[in-house]
C-alpha cells in the first residue's frame, strides 16, 4: 500500500505544490516518519521525485538525512545488509546525486561535495569491503570539479578534507585508501595549504595505527599523496608558513620514515631510493629534517645485509653494503649547501663507523676525509668546534679497520685540531683525549704506549702554560682542575697496564697538584681531587690485580 498508494501519491502533491519550502519540509518528513525498511524498498520512488524538486530546496540536506537514516540502520541490523545489494541501493543513490546535480545546473560545488561526501560514508559503512563503490563515489567527485581550476569557497575545500578523510577513519589502514585510484586524483583539486593539511591527516593515521607502507610501489602512491610536505616544486611564491608549524610538519614526515619498512633487502633498497628522489626535491629548509632519518633506515639495511664473505654475489649483487654507501654518500653532499654543515658532518662520521662495522677501509677513510674537509671549512665557531672534534676523536677511537698509514694520517690530523682550538683549556682537554685513539682494547696494533704517555705530558705542558697565563693575566695561581682531569686520564691508563705509565709517574702528578692546591684556595678543585683520591683507595680495598696495583701508589 505504502509503495503502490500512499508514496507516490504523496511525492505527486509535493512535487505539484512548486513551493520550495514545503517541498523541503514534507520531503524531510518522508524520511523521518516513514520506517528504515520502508525507504529501503521504495528508493527508486523516494528518488525520482528529488531532481523535480525546486531548484532552491536545499536537496543536499534532503538526501544527506536519507542516506543517514539508512546507514544507521544497517549498522543496527546486520542481517539487512544482503538486501542493501539486493535492492542496489547505491546505485539508486548514485545516479540520483548525478540527476540532482545535473536538474540543478548552478548547484555551488560545496553541495555537490557534500553530497559524494555523505554517499562515500553510506558507502562505507553499508559496504565497507567494496572498494570500487568508494572509488566510485571519488570518480563521480571529480567530474564535479573537473571544470573548476582554483577552489574559492573555503567551505568546499574543507568538505573535500572531509571526503577524503573519510576511508582514513573508516579503515585505519593508509594502504586501503591507497588502492582507490581516484583518491589522489580528488587531492590534486586541493590548493598548497591544503594539501599540506590533508598530508597531515594522512601521516598521523599512519603513526596513530603504525601502519608500516612495505612496497615500493605503496611508497611511491603515498609520497605523492602527502607531495605538499615533501616537495616545494609547486609551492606558489610569497607563501608564508609559521615556523612552529613548519617544523611540527617536517618532523612528522621524519617520523613516517622509520614507517616504511621492508624485511627484503631488495624491495627496501628499492624504498630508500624513491624517498630519496622525492626528499632531494624538498628544498634547504627541508633536507635537515628528511635527510637524518633516510640515513638512518639505510644504515639499518647495512646492518641487515649479509657479510659479503657469506654472499654469493659479494659486490655484484642487487644490494650492497658498497651501493648503499654510495647512496648516503649522495644524500649527505646535499646537506651542506643546505646549510647544514653540522649535520652532515654528524652523518659522515656515522657512515663511517658503520663502514667500519663492514670492513670497507676505503669507504670509511672517504666518510672521514669528507667529515675533515667540513670541519676546516664550515665549522668555525669554537664552541662547535670543540663539540666536533670530541665527535671526530670519540668515532676514530673506535675504528680498527684502518691500515697503518690512514690511520696515523686521520689521528695525525685530529692532534694537529686539538692544537689550533683557541683557549687552552679546551686545546689539553682535546689533546689528553688524544690519547684513547692510540689504545685500542682488543686490537694489539693499535696499542701504543709511548704516543699516549707523549699526549698526555703534552697535555701537562698545555696546561702549567694555560695556568701562567691566568696568573699573569689575574695576579693569582690559576686553576688545578686540569692538572686532575690528567690525573684521571693517567689512572684510566694506569689500570689498563700499559708499561709506560708508571708508579713514579703518577706520584710525581699527584704532588704537583698537592703543591698547587695549596696555594689555591677552589672548592670545585679541592672535592674533585678528594673524589679522585677516594677512588684510588676504593680501587685498593677492592682488591685483585688492579688493587695489588694501586697498592704501589703512595698517595
Amino acid at each position: 500500500m505504502y509503495r503502490d498508494t500512499v508514496l507516490p501519491r504523496v511525492l505527486e502533491q509535493i512535487v505539484n505544490c512548486r513551493d520550495a519550502i514545503a517541498q523541503y519540509y514534507l520531503m524531510d518528513c518522508i524520511i523521518q516518519v516513514f520506517p528504515d525498511d520502508y525507504h529501503l524498498q521504495t528508493l527508486d520512488v523516494l528518488l525520482g521525485a528529488c531532481p523535480q524538486l525546486q531548484p532552491s530546496v536545499d536537496i543536499m540536506t534532503v538526501l544527506s538525512r536519507l542516506m543517514e537514516r539508512l546507514s544507521s540502520y544497517a549498522a543496527l541490523n546486520a542481517e539487512v545488509l544482503p538486501y542493501f545489494l539486493q535492492v542496489e541501493a547505491f546505485s539508486k543513490l548514485n545516479n540520483a546525486i548525478g540527476k540532482v546535480i545535473e536538474a540543478q545546473e548552478d548547484m555551488p560545488i560545496l553541495s555537490a561535495v557534500t553530497l559524494y561526501s555523505s554517499l562515500l560514508k553510506f558507502t562505507l559503512h553499508v559496504h565497507p569491503d567494496r572498494l570500487d563503490y568508494a572509488d566510485q563515489v571519488l570518480g563521480s567527485c571529480i567530474k564535479q570539479l573537473s571544470g573548476k581550476r582554483k577552489i574559492d569557497d573555503s567551505r568546499a575545500t574543507k568538505e573535500i578534507v572531509t571526503l577524503l578523510s573519510a576511508p582514513l577513519e573508516k579503515y585505519n589502514d593508509v594502504v586501503t585508501a591507497l588502492k582507490l585510484t581516484n583518491y589522489p586524483l580528488v587531492l590534486e583539486y586541493l590548493d598548497s595549504e591544503t594539501k599540506r593539511v590533508m598530508a597531515t591527516v594522512i601521516i598521523r593515521s599512519i603513526m596513530k595505527n603504525n601502519t608500516l607502507i612495505a612496497t615500493a610501489e605503496k611508497v611511491e602512491a603515498l609520497l605523492e599523496l602527502i607531495s605538499g610536505l615533501i616537495n616545494d616544486l609547486d609551492e606558489p611564491q610569497g607563501l608564508e608558513v609559521d615556523e612552529d608549524d613548519f617544523e611540527e610538519e617536517q618532523n612528522s614526515v621524519a617520523r613516517l620514515i622509520h614507517m616504511l619498512y621492508n624485511d627484503d633487502p631488495e624491495e627496501m633498497f628499492k624504498i630508500i631510493s624513491i624517498l630519496k628522489n622525492h626528499i632531494l626535491t624538498g628544498g634547504p629548509k627541508r633536507l635537515k629534517f628528511t635527510v637524518p632519518p633516510l640515513v638512518v633506515s639505510a644504515l639499518k639495511l647495512i646492518r641487515r645485509l649479509p657479510v659479503e664473505g657469506d654472499n654469493p654475489f659479494g659486490k655484484e649483487a642487487s644490494v650492497s653494503a658498497t651501493k648503499i654507501f654510495q647512496f648516503l654518500n649522495e644524500i649527505i653532499e646535499a646537506l651542506p649547501n643546505v646549510p647544514s654543515p653540522d649535520l652532515a658532518f654528524r652523518l659522515y662520521l656515522q657512515c663511517a663507523e658503520a663502514a667500519n662495522k663492514c670492513d670497507e677501509e676505503p669507504i670509511a677513510y672517504e666518510f672521514f676525509t669528507q667529515a675533515y674537509i667540513l670541519y676546516e671549512e664550515e665549522i668555525s665557531d669554537s664552541k662547535a668546534q670543540v663539540t666536533a672534534l670530541q665527535l671526530i676523536i670519540g668515532t676514530l677511537q673506535r675504528m680498527h679497520v684502518f691500515g697503518v698509514e690512514n690511520r696515523d694520517t686521520l689521528t695525525h690530523k685530529a692532534m694537529g685540531y686539538s692544537a689550533k682550538l683557541l683557549k687552552k683549556p679546551e686545546q689539553c682537554r682535546a689533546v689528553y683525549g688524544c690519547s684513547h685513539l692510540f689504545w685500542l682494547e682488543g686490537h694489539e696494533a693499535i696499542q701504543d704506549g709511548e704516543r699516549v704517555l707523549r699526549c698526555l705530558k703534552r697535555a701537562l705542558k698545555i696546561a702549567n702554560s694555560a695556568q701562567q697565563m691566568t696568573s699573569a693575566a689575574r695576579g693569582s695561581t690559576g686553576s688545578v682542575t686540569l692538572f686532575i682531569e690528567i690525573l684521571n686520564k693517567y689512572l684510566y691508563f694506569y689500570e689498563k697496564g700499559i708499561p709506560q705509565i708508571t708508579v713514579g709517574t703518577v706520584e710525581s702528578l699527584i704532588q704537583l697538584i698537592k703543591n698547587e692546591e695549596s696555594m689555591t684556595s677552589e672548592p670545585s678543585a679541592e672535592s674533585f681531587f678528594a673524589s679522585t683520591l677516594r677512588f684510588m683507595e676504593f680501587q685498593k680495598e677492592k682488591g685483585g690485580a688492579i688493587g695489588d696495583r694501586y697498592e704501589e701508589i703512595k698517595v
